[in-house]
């Protein structure tokens, strides 16, 4: 079996900025909630997807707002995509999909943790990671654990994550500490850069390996020297950076792998669709719990 674990998060946000908006009879906006489940079906019946988990940031701040201040928060966010987090989460339920809403962890960890607990599960041939967020790839292993762009369809297995960030899996972490990640909220280090960071840690891996000696470094002394001065003169933030691009893989999840399996969509379903005037989606279920 293959293991599909879902950002939600991601998925919800896409749908809130790609089709138009759609209110409910009631007047509330629920396109990206409609759209959110058209994608998951879309999952279910394009590929067949039997085990399946959505994890959800049920609220955006995290642990990782208490280690540093600058760290991203729910400021900003449109509050018609706000007010659907909630109602996603139960739509989803209501589809018969197993939910993770993450209050002190965020929805990549939740993920981290699934990838981590199932991968070596002998009935487990792959683990999908449903998402195209750099943060995802340092879970890959080999062509075990991938992460797939849907929206795009590409999958990234371990050769295709080097291929694309110039490191392995293993140093997403520090990359992204170096290089700096603006939808997190993390400035990285100054004058380091994507191939800066990329053609250290392909040799050393990780940031404190990084040799002091700039000679070592196969660069241009001048280019070498900037670089140093600004990873000394950051160290501790970059280690801070890193501890905070690193993801968790000890989120209390209760579910086995035999509770990922999708059995069919949930009768209080229809009434959710009903609800939000999109009657047709019950109709495109290829199946019921209650069936069996």
């Amino acid at each position: 079996m293959k293991i599909h674990l879902v950002d939600g998060t991601y998925e919800l946000f896409r749908s809130f900025y790609g089709p138009p908006p759609r209110k409910s009879p009631d007047g509330r906006e629920v396109g990206a909630t409609i759209g959110l489940l058209r994608s998951l079906l879309s999952l279910i019946s394009a590929t067949g997807a039997t085990h399946i988990g959505c994890a959800f940031d049920h609220v955006i701040e995290s642990f990782r707002n208490d280690l540093f201040p600058g760290y991203k928060t729910g400021a900003g966010i449109d509050p018609d995509l706000y007010s659907q987090f909630e109602l996603a989460e139960n739509a989803v339920r209501a589809l018969g999909i197993v939910v993770w809403p993450m209050v002190e962890f965020e929805a990549d960890d939740a993920i981290a943790t699934a990838a981590i607990r199932f991968q070596d599960e002998s009935a487990v041939e792959q683990i999908v990671i449903c998402s195209p967020d750099k943060d995802l790839t340092q879970l890959v292993v080999g062509n075990r654990v991938v992460c797939w762009d849907r929206r795009r369809d590409l999958v990234y297995d371990e050769a295709g994550v080097i291929d694309k960030y110039g490191v392995s899996p293993s140093s997403i972490p520090d990359w992204l500490a170096l290089v700096g990640d603006s939808a997190d909220g993390i400035p990285g280090v100054p004058t380091w850069g994507a191939k800066s960071a990329s053609a250290l840690l392909a040799t050393y891996e990780h940031i404190e390996a990084i040799p002091e000696d700039t000679e070592e470094w196969g660069m241009s002394t001048g280019r070498a020297r900037r670089l140093a001065e600004n990873l000394i003169a950051y160290k501790e933030q970059a280690l801070l950076y890193r501890r905070l691009t690193t993801l968790r893989k000890d989120v209390p999840l209760d579910e086995s792998v035999d509770d990922l399996e999708w059995r069919g969509a949930l009768e209080g379903f229809r009434e959710l669709c009903i609800e939000l005037g999109t009657n047709d989606l019950a109709d495109r279920i290829p199946r019921w719990k209650s069936e069996e």
